[in-house]
């Protein structure tokens, strides 16, 4: 029995090796090292510089491309920096259609960064196949989505839009962090590329910065090892080791945190106060047939609109178990503000069109007592 052929619960928690061969450590080694010993010249124990590669980098690379079902994985210092390192693999007058509604860094790196460089962005409606065609132009090179989205969990085809791409010979982008690896792997319904905020789900605890990138085939692999090696935006031995341990609790918090939202959601949804519940898990969901087609589940993750602005600011300063804090995925329940925190960078008109608006609540669900977090929330919205 060889790692991949094994159940996504066990690929989490024995990785890549299952520890370190050498000295039989059931925990992987850290290896807290900038450089390494050359046994004569020309000679190279495969290891010749951190920056290139480290073994703890290279076992959390491994093991993430287990996860996916993909040939190689890629560990960055933050999901911005992977983001950066996928924007490489394009040149000056390439074309790009990616989720209207996704991260506003995402956002923030095309608009502000890659299109003084030449590269041309079009944000759109990604749920709908006859959209994304209607926006392939003649030097159009890749797609990149978000699903589920980020705030308003919008759920893109994933095999559908692999079709339209690969017709027309396109790079199919996923980025798969809120719903990682346990519950959805895009590489296996034929995508190209999958991305991952590590800071999120992967890492599970609030306490690292990691981005993280996996390819289903080698084709581009010199090119974003080169990519690695060139920028330096690597992740280091230490947080590759917090992202290698947070991976082995994923499913049993994952678990957790979905049955968690999946209550917080109902509740919400018959709440006087909460004008819109965002939660693919809930059968009215208008995505979630599809949603049960192409993911194993549906996360810990919950945008909510409330009745009125004022209801906002009430909310964030009123909670006391859920913090209000950004990020989100960890073993703590988070809550967001959208239109101020993390999608601050998008314009009003589309912030406005999306519905990313002054009463738009994110919520990561936690592993906390659902008793507590249901209280914590109706003491906060009376």
């Amino acid at each position: 029995m060889t790692k991949r052929n094994v159940s996504i619960e066990t690929k989490v928690v024995h990785g890549s090796q299952g520890g370190d061969p050498h000295t039989g450590a059931i925990s992987f080694p850290i290896y807290q090292s900038a450089t390494f010993r050359h046994p004569a010249l020309n000679q190279s124990t495969g290891y010749d510089y951190s920056r290139v590669q480290n073994p703890t980098r290279e076992e959390l690379e491994k093991t993430i491309a287990i996860l996916e079902e993909g040939s190689s994985g890629f560990a960055f210092s933050s999901g911005m920096a992977a983001i950066h390192a996928i924007l490489e693999l394009f040149s000056t007058g390439d074309h790009l259609i990616l989720s209207d509604d996704l991260y506003g860094g995402t956002y923030r790196i095309c608009q502000e960064i890659y299109r003084k460089h030449g590269l041309e962005f079009t944000f759109t409606e990604t749920g709908d196949l006859e959209n994304i065609k209607r926006h392939i132009k003649s030097n159009t090179k890749g797609i990149f989505i978000e699903t589920p989205s980020n705030p308003l969990m919008k759920v893109a085809d994933i095999a559908g839009i692999v079709d339209i791409a690969q017709k027309s010979e396109l790079i199919t982008i996923v980025d798969n962090t809120f719903l990682t690896p346990y519950f959805q792997r895009p590489l296996a319904l034929g995508a190209d590329i999958a991305i991952h905020s590590g800071t999120k789900y992967l890492g599970g605890h609030n306490d690292t910065l990691a981005g993280l990138i996996v390819i289903r085939e080698d084709h581009w692999k010199e090119k974003i090892q080169y990519i690695q090696k060139s920028i330096g935006a690597n992740l280091s031995p230490f947080d590759s080791w917090l992202i290698l341990r947070g991976i082995k609790t994923l499913g049993i918090r994952l678990e957790k945190q979905q049955k968690n939202a999946l209550e917080v959601a109902q509740w919400l949804n018959n709440h006087p106060k909460v004008e819109k519940v965002y939660y693919t898990g809930l059968t009215e969901h208008e995505s979630y047939d599809l949603s049960c087609k192409q993911a194993s589940g549906f996360g810990g993750m919950i945008s909510f609109s409330v009745t009125e602005a004022g209801l906002v600011g009430q909310i964030l300063e009123r909670v006391r178990l859920i913090a209000f804090a950004e990020s989100l995925g960890g073993v703590e329940s988070l809550i967001t503000y959208p239109f101020q925190q993390t999608h601050a960078e998008i314009p009003q008109e589309m912030k406005e069109r999306l519905g990313v608006t002054e009463k738009l609540l994110r919520l990561s669900v936690g592993i906390e007592s659902i008793e507590d977090l249901l209280e914590d929330l109706e003491q906060s919205m009376k």
